[in-house]
């Protein structure tokens, strides 16, 4: 009952924004005041962070009834992001806009609904991230399929989002701007999975196909421009760009995706550096590059000279101070260095140390219920792999996660085949693991050294670490 009138007040609250901002010729309508604020269940913190471009605009506290509400004197038109760690979600603001956020933390994207003035396209993208979601799990087996399976999914899936674009453009009155960010998602989404096929392509199956694709494959990149300031923060448009520099080095490459590493990324940085004109979005792309590659190459001569290269490339200081400060926290996760210990947690919500655990070799692998496909295709090759090394150990880490939600999650599912754990704080394992994405396993020695903190179990030769 609680739960009901909570909800009856938050759409209230709405109605009574909506009407104040409704009279576009009134008493702002020559101004850019603007409103936003909301109700969240079950607070992981009692704040809210509102951001442009990743930096902070302001900070929104809970009150009692984990509601918060600001006014804005003026506000920009433009894409906004608000974060309630470790979560966070875009939000598109026109002018006057009064937009109320209702969700649940447990399940932050699933249960996020917008209403007031200017919901219905805030909703409408919300919907597109959501529909990718459910692709991308979809998707898991479609990168070993060939070519013409994969382009006929994908295509589908493209038009069938595209139709659901059109519908909702005809009867949603967006402006131009907004348009662009949703034209922009369609895209860049479609064209970011067509990027990575030929790549997860051989990464999972060992053979190559990047120079037999038809010659029409990337006709998609003709309509996309990469020199877009205001797309620069946008996650999907730095996995497009990303992606794109990869698979434009790699089909170059002759050898195997692992071969010459320092060459290809050097590749990639003058490639962005002669292709992007933008000096802000140049910046943000070789910056991603560089961590991309401080992920796979940790041999200090190499880092020196992509380092020396890159330096003379990028002009923001503060990102050449993350980029080194990533470079020293793989130092300290070298072969044969002693695996850091990080806040992690079990079952039974006993504080556990990782050094105790490890008493033979072992693999370490990572998992979100948000990566529900990546989760269950980790825990079915753990059973393959316990089956030809019955001798190596295997432990599950949950990242993002809540204990509530982690617990649920291992129960459904049924997952016994690992010592399941849960990371307590993830600023702390990204940094000292640098784990910043679910898709890397890390090889570990009986003694608690590290074999290897870079691989992957989907690698097609990742067995090979193992004999």
């Amino acid at each position: 009952m609680l739960k009901k009138y909570s909800y009856i007040n938050f759409i209230l609250l709405s109605l009574l924004l909506t009407s104040m901002t409704s009279c576009k010729d009134g008493m702002i309508g020559g101004n850019h005041v603007a409103y936003f604020g909301g109700e969240i269940e079950n607070p992981k913190n009692n704040f809210v962070v509102f951001m442009k471009n990743d930096k902070v605009i302001d900070t929104f506290y809970l009150d009692k009834e984990n509601r918060f509400f600001h006014k804005f004197d003026s506000l920009t038109p433009g894409l906004y992001s608000f974060k309630h760690d470790p979560e966070y979600q875009y939000v598109f603001f026109d002018k006057n806009d009064s937009i109320m956020i209702r969700l649940n933390s447990n399940d932050f994207d699933n249960t996020l609904m917008f209403c007031g003035r200017g919901d219905e396209k805030n909703n409408f993208m919300m919907e597109l991230f959501l529909k990718d979601v459910e692709l991308k799990n979809n998707m898991f087996e479609i990168y070993e399929k060939d070519e013409k399976t994969f382009s006929k999914f994908i295509d589908s899936s493209y038009q069938n989002t595209t139709k659901l674009y059109n519908k909702r453009k005809s009867f949603i009155n967006w402006s131009e701007e907004f348009d662009e960010i949703a034209k922009a998602n369609i895209e860049l989404n479609y064209a970011y999975k067509k990027e990575i096929f030929p790549i997860i392509h051989e990464f999972k199956t060992g053979n190559s196909i990047k120079t037999n694709l038809p010659k029409s494959y990337y006709s998609y990149r003709n309509k996309i421009d990469v020199n877009k300031p205001n797309l620069l923060h946008y996650s999907p448009f730095i996995n497009y760009m990303t992606s794109m520099l990869n698979n434009i080095v790699l089909t170059d490459c002759k050898g195997h995706l692992d071969d010459m590493s320092l060459e290809n990324n050097i590749k990639k940085l003058q490639i962005a550096d002669t292709l992007i004109k933008d000096k802000h979005v140049k910046n943000l792309v070789i910056n991603n590059v560089a961590n991309m590659y401080l992920l796979s190459d940790q041999c200090s001569i190499n880092n020196g000279k992509f380092f020396n290269l890159y330096s003379k490339i990028v002009s923001d200081e503060k990102m050449k101070s993350n980029v080194m400060q990533t470079a020293e926290n793989i130092k300290k996760l070298k072969n044969n260095n002693i695996l850091p210990d990080v806040s992690l947690c079990d079952v039974n919500k006993k504080q556990v140390k990782i050094k105790d655990l490890i008493k033979k070799k072992t693999i370490i692998y990572f998992w979100t219920k948000q990566a529900d496909s990546h989760a269950f295709y980790s825990h079915k090759k753990v059973d393959e792999l316990k089956a030809k090394y019955p001798d190596i150990q295997f432990i599950a880490v949950n990242i993002h996660n809540s204990q509530e939600d982690w617990l649920k999650e291992v129960k459904a599912k049924n997952y016994t085949n690992s010592i399941e754990l849960r990371a307590t704080d993830f600023e702390e394992l990204k940094n000292k693991w640098v784990i910043n994405r679910v898709y890397r396993t890390m090889l570990i020695n009986k003694n608690g050294t590290i074999d290897n903190a870079f691989v992957s179990m989907f690698d097609a030769n990742f067995e090979s670490h193992l004999k």
